[in-house]
């Protein structure tokens, strides 16, 4: 079970939104209209409805930049050779020599409808535990097919709430309950789906990126798996409220104009 969410934050943080416009399914993703907006305008709404002290859009793409300041948003422009939202927020924080202690929220640029209170919350989890360098989110699972799912990620936890390991596969494995036909979940058993929004702090996210990848990432194709690798530790808190649908392909679309009452 996870610990309760931790109190708002007291400290200000900043989000970091990275909007790339080379997504191999959907090309040009950030400027996708969304009920006649771009995406990446609806991130900056959740972004700023949130106790952030600042907001960043980090990119490689002009057209992207230009879009986001048009919005009145602050854009860094980034190389074009990160292969991921940590390494363009990694190149950011160099660029701007935040603080060490600086607490930085991972706001992916796809993401159009995570609730203003889960920033807050992942934030305040991090500034909480002072001792970790990391902190992110989760929600339980009352689906048999997400929990066979590959694309939705599981994670398990210890008693203080801190990570032991995130999958794709199913964990907890029940022997004797999931062994059968599979069509119910165990019951008394809560499956936690690891919600992709982090917190980090800068001398810890300039610590992971100078680690090489670590052969179990390798393996499941999970970032966050070269933490645990590393010996260090990830805080992770049970959402205190419903995450909406991201987009990932244009079929996601619908769900995303359903949540935010577009359609």
């Amino acid at each position: 079970m996870n610990p309760s969410p931790s109190a708002p934050s007291s400290s200000p943080f900043k989000v970091v939104i990275p909007a790339r416009h080379g997504a191999s399914r959907l090309p040009g993703k950030p400027l996708v209209d969304i009920g006649g907006k771009p995406l990446i305008a609806h991130v900056l709404e959740r972004a700023r409805e949130s106790q952030a002290a600042e907001v960043l859009v980090a990119t490689e793409d002009e057209r992207i930049a230009r879009v986001c300041q048009e919005l009145g948003a602050e854009t860094v422009m980034t190389s074009d050779q990160h292969l991921s939202g940590s390494d363009r927020i990694g190149e950011v924080m160099r660029l701007r020599a935040w603080a060490p202690e600086t607490i930085i929220v991972n706001l992916q640029g796809d993401e159009p409808c995570v609730p203003a209170a889960l920033i807050n919350q992942v934030a305040a989890a991090l500034e909480h535990h002072p001792e970790l360098g990391m902190a992110t989110l989760s929600a339980p699972m009352d689906a048999t097919r997400a929990l066979n799912d590959p694309n939705v990620v599981k994670v398990v936890t210890d008693a203080e709430g801190r990570a032991l390991y995130f999958s794709r596969a199913p964990i907890p494995w029940q022997r004797d309950a999931l062994l059968g036909d599979g069509a119910r979940l165990p019951p008394n058993l809560v499956f936690q789906r690891h919600i992709g929004l982090y917190a980090y702090r800068v001398d810890f996210l300039a610590r992971f990126l100078s680690w090489p990848p670590a052969p179990l990432e390798r393996i499941e194709a999970l970032e966050q798996l070269r933490v645990l690798w590393n010996g260090e530790r990830i805080q992770v808190e049970e959402a205190c409220a419903p995450l909406g649908p991201g987009v990932d392909t244009r079929d996601d679309i619908p769900a995303v104009l359903q949540w935010l009452n577009l359609n």
